[in-house]
């Protein structure tokens, strides 16, 4: 089981992670590095140490944000991909042995809410599509909730002007151009290559999203199909489409030696409320549409042994911090999952 952590900057400190039983590895990364800018060996040694300190091991890097112009197509992709494959060289070097990533263009995941209010008193993240449609740009992203790097408002005018030229089937291209110079480095490294659903999986402000479903991700594997290029399985992000079988997705992805595809595991639980509409909820199945029983019994069935962690808490019992990222709930989530996958495991049902 593994934990998210912001690094220095982070309210909650590694010592705290370290509580919490069953917790072995921390999900990072360098995240004051512009994108774009190689990750030095020296830096991730740095991180690694702090993590090392309190008897925990770095697991996962999440993420080393792939740039815009890579996704574009754009001629200074070539150099910005031998920049990643350097930043790629430098985990190997240190023994951290999965990248989860995304090619989401321009916005991350998004919410348009981050404080909904849910029946027991706790908020969550929330998302409405209506929303979201709702939201003025012309200033920039700086008041977008859940976006992480804000641009300004020439900046963002720029990108999404540029992306007219860019539909789903050109940015698929783009993404294997990437994961044909990307995998082969990360395969010599011994680092699996994790990427991630979109988040919300579906268009928004007119992009292409082009990872929303299990053939999304199928394609995904098959454009450079090697044991490397993988994917990280979230329940969150693909149980925001109602049609997404995420136990039949886990077998599909996960046939294989060791868990197939599926290099990184994230759960946590997701409400669709209407169409395009979700909110996130606590961590146990009854509590969101997201059957997680079911979702870790197909992981063990197929035999995964990559890292877990609980994605998105609640803001429950007083705690103020990162939405999404507080220290309590999360920790309720990972004693959950613990509890499902030590019951399916030694049961055999």
């Amino acid at each position: 089981m593994t934990f998210r952590w912001f690094g220095p900057a982070d309210p909650i400190p590694l010592a705290h992670i370290r509580h919490i039983p069953g917790v072995s590895g921390v999900v990072s990364a360098l995240y004051d590095v512009p994108v774009g800018a190689v990750w030095s060996r020296e830096r991730l040694e740095r991180l690694k140490a702090e993590i090392d300190a309190v008897g925990l091991t770095f697991a996962v890097v999440e993420s080393i944000p792939v740039h815009e112009d890579i996704k574009l197509g754009r001629p200074s992709r070539d150099r910005l991909i031998a920049t990643y494959c350097e930043s790629v060289r430098a985990m190997g070097a240190l023994r951290i042995p999965v990248l989860c990533y995304n090619f989401m263009p321009v916005f991350d995941w998004v919410r348009t809410n981050l404080a909904h209010l849910l029946a027991d008193g706790s908020t969550a993240l929330a998302y409405d599509h209506g929303s979201l449609a709702a939201l003025d740009l012309s200033g920039g992203t700086g008041n977008l909730p859940g976006w992480a790097t804000a641009y300004g408002p020439d900046e963002l005018r720029a990108l999404l002007a540029a992306y007219r030229d860019v539909d789903a089937e050109r940015l698929w291209d783009h993404l294997a151009y990437f994961l044909e110079r990307v995998v082969p480095a990360a395969e010599d490294a011994g680092v699996r290559m994790a990427i991630h659903p979109d988040d919300p999986p579906w268009s928004i402000f007119g992009l292409p999203r082009i990872v929303c479903t299990g053939a999304d991700l199928e394609r995904l594997v098959a454009l450079v199909d090697r044991p490397t290029n993988g994917v990280t399985f979230c329940t969150g992000s693909l149980g925001a489409d109602p049609d997404n079988d995420l136990p039949a997705l886990v077998r599909r992805l996960g046939a294989g030696r060791g868990g197939g595809r599926i290099h990184f595991a994230h759960c946590r639980n997701v409400r669709v409320t209407g169409e395009r509409r979700f909110h996130e909820t606590a961590h146990p199945s009854a509590c969101g549409g997201v059957d997680l029983r079911e979702v870790l019994r197909a992981l063990r069935d197929v035999g995964f042994t990559g890292p877990m962690r609980p994605d998105h808490g609640r803001m429950i019992w007083g705690e103020r911090g990162r939405p999404g990222y507080g220290l309590y709930d999360r920790a309720l989530g990972a004693m959950y999952l613990q509890g499902l996958w030590e019951g399916l495991t030694r049961s055999g049902g």
